[in-house]
């Protein structure tokens, strides 16, 4: 089994692959503070749960936007199974045609998203990753990276105005009834989830424009489901992206 791991700033996704087939996932949260021997305690646990024996494992990716985390992790990985992971950076065959101005600057979970994406969809295409930043990556019609656009996510947002503010609280984020808030939590959750479905509206429209031609367009992450149901454009939700990216990603450079 190909254990995949997707290590973002706020949580850790684990996904297991038995040949292209995902068996199972799971969420850590990612703690800077957790040391090596913790991690590997929380993997073991997250397995045993699956039925999954430490034996049946035989390879590991990572993915990784958090890199004393990603240390961490992987040093966690070589203690439970004995094999060192594949840490997704510069070196790691990805297969994508990148455009950006510097190459190396494309991070980790950008290149597993395309990746994913350009086995799994037509392009052009138009990948929205909601996270703790909402990050959009844009492939070009002929498979190629060509840049994207990153703003502040609804969570990191959020927290802002809590924090930053002296009357507004913290709020669940969950989509309104209506656009026009009639309450401060009414109003707030419209703002971060309405406005977030707003803003990926008007990108994708821009985007297409620069693009001359229509796109497919893709979202994960964690708040996902939530935000493009509130969207006027037809997106995939796809939970899954970013480890299919990986697990190609390692089948490349076995």
């Amino acid at each position: 089994m190909l254990i995949c791991f997707d290590i973002g700033n706020t949580n850790i996704t684990l996904g297991g692959f038995l040949g292209s087939e995902l068996k199972f996932t799971a969420r850590l949260a990612t703690d800077h503070h957790r040391t090596a021997d913790q991690y590997a305690v929380e993997i073991k646990d997250i397995l045993s749960l699956y039925d999954i024996e430490k034996n049946d494992v035989s390879a590991a990716a990572i993915c990784s936007v958090v890199p004393t985390v990603c240390a961490a992790v992987e040093r966690a990985i070589v203690k439970l199974f004995g094999i060192s992971p594949m840490v997704l950076g510069p070196g790691v065959k990805t297969g994508l045609n990148i455009k950006i101005d510097n190459p190396a600057q494309l991070g980790a979970d950008l290149a597993a998203g395309a990746v994913g994406a350009l086995a799994k969809y037509p392009c052009p295409s138009i990948i929205i990753d909601l996270g703790t930043a909402t990050t959009i990556s844009v492939i070009g019609k002929n498979g190629e990276f060509l840049g994207g656009a990153i703003a502040a996510g609804i969570k990191l947002t959020l927290e802002a105005l809590a924090s930053r503010t002296a009357q507004l609280p913290m709020v669940n984020i969950k989509a309104p009834k209506n656009v026009i808030g009639t309450n401060t939590a009414d109003s707030m959750t419209s703002g971060l989830i309405i406005g977030a479905a707003a803003m990926i509206d008007g990108m994708i429209e821009r985007i297409e424009d620069e693009l001359k031609e229509s796109a497919t367009v893709v979202a994960t992450g964690g708040l996902s489901p939530e935000v493009i149901k509130q969207c006027r454009h037809s997106i995939i939700h796809d939970d899954n992206l970013l480890l299919d990216g990986l697990r190609i990603i390692y089948n490349k450079n076995k």
